[in-house]
């Protein structure tokens, strides 16, 4: 065998991170997660992990005494959900007017379940209507939607009006909360949701690794009364509840750097005030689009339906838009994305989250987006941009 392998030091480069997650993660962040690990039963996690479940209160708006952070990515919280919620035999209804709709349907069907849609094409919102018709013809046990779906920047309305269709019926709601935690309007409790889980690498402007999640007492109920255990141990919400619960006993090892880091930024939210941050997400990314929009490009949502944390542009004709965001990486270390699934290869997809939503971004994003476009010679005017930007803030 040969010797050691030779690798440098680690100096990853320094981006402007504009796309659908990660975004720039905060300074304050960072320091937290070079602070000294301590055990993760020790006593003073404990009391970190008191606080962190508080301010996710807070920042879910909800009173649910079962908030926690699960240990893994957004999707670890999202299968955590899935899976222990569903059960063998259960109908899901879920949405078909995204990617990550279609996750959770997969994430069901391996939960045991039964999966049937209500259907929207990509880039509209699910009509209240039609998750009525759904129940009457399916009459599904769970019902998932995605509130904010990062695949076509669409925010989902009238959240309470599907919430009380399912509960009409019986059913329990999840909802897909990733994109829009900490940077659109979401009431847990007002609205009816039952489960909510989210990611911290969007609008909390946290690195990925312990993502938020909440259960009120009518979902934890079924939980807890399941009969078949679920499918996965490490995600089992009620061996958890003996971690994350009072009696906080061993589970699993806690990724403590992740927990610092994620008390970090819900301080930062709870600092700003969970409404005003709302507020500058909706400020800034107004600019932004009213920057793109001067410029002479197209948004893919109808305004009825924006994300301002996650804006979809469409791509103009004659130009490649994998080149595009090549280009901006390359020349300006900026980070956007392209589409998924039945977008893909027809809209940029550009964050407005969290940290980077900030004039200073805007401006820069608006400028290197123009250059880059110039480049494959396509007709947009950046100064008309930027003086519509400007006009916005």
């Amino acid at each position: 065998m040969d010797g050691p392998p030779t690798v440098e030091e680690l100096t990853p480069p320094e981006r402007t991170l504009m796309g659908p997650g990660p975004s720039d993660v905060h300074p304050r962040v960072l320091k937290a997660m070079s602070t000294p690990l301590v055990g993760h039963l020790d006593p003073s996690f404990i009391d970190i992990m008191n606080e962190v479940q508080e301010l996710l209160r807070y920042t879910f708006r909800t009173d649910n005494q079962w908030t926690i952070p699960v240990s893994g990515t957004g999707s670890a919280a999202m299968e955590a959900a899935v899976g222990n919620v569903v059960e063998p035999g259960d109908t899901m209804l879920v949405p078909s007017n995204g990617y990550f709709g279609d996750r959770m349907a997969d994430m069901a069907r391996r939960a045991g379940g039964e999966v049937v849609t209500v259907d929207a094409p990509w880039g509209r919102p699910l009509d209240p209507a039609a998750v009525a018709d759904a129940f009457d013809e399916h009459s599904p046990d769970v019902f998932g939607f995605v509130h904010a779906e990062t695949s076509t920047g669409v925010l989902q309305p009238s959240v309470s009006e599907l919430t009380d269709i399912a509960h009409e019926n019986d059913a329990l709601v999840i909802a897909d909360t990733v994109t829009s935690i900490g940077g659109v309007e979401l009431r847990v409790d007002e609205w009816g949701v039952d489960v909510a889980y989210a990611g911290p690498q969007k609008c909390l402007s946290c690195p990925p690794g312990a993502s938020p999640l909440t259960l009120n007492d009518d979902a934890m109920d079924k939980v807890l009364s399941r009969e078949e255990d679920p499918r996965s141990w490490y995600l089992d919400i009620s061996l958890l509840e003996g971690y994350w619960g009072e009696e906080r006993a061993y589970h699993h090892t806690a990724p403590i750097t992740n927990v610092y880091a994620l008390r970090e930024a819900l301080r930062l939210v709870a600092e700003e005030g969970i409404e005003s941050r709302w507020d500058r997400h909706r400020r800034v990314a107004s600019a932004l689009k009213a920057g793109v929009e001067g410029m002479g490009l197209e948004m893919n949502a109808p305004e009825e339906f924006w994300l301002p944390s996650l804006n979809t542009v469409r791509v103009p004709g004659g130009v490649d838009d994998g080149a595009v965001i090549q280009y901006l990486l390359d020349e300006y270390d900026l980070e956007i994305a392209s589409g998924l699934g039945a977008l893909s290869g027809d809209i940029w997809r550009i964050g407005c989250m969290g940290h980077s939503a900030r004039r200073k971004n805007v401006s820069y994003l608006l400028a290197a987006l123009g250059d880059a476009l110039t480049e494959q010679g396509a007709a947009v005017d950046v100064d008309a941009g930027l003086a519509a930007m400007s006009e916005r803030f």
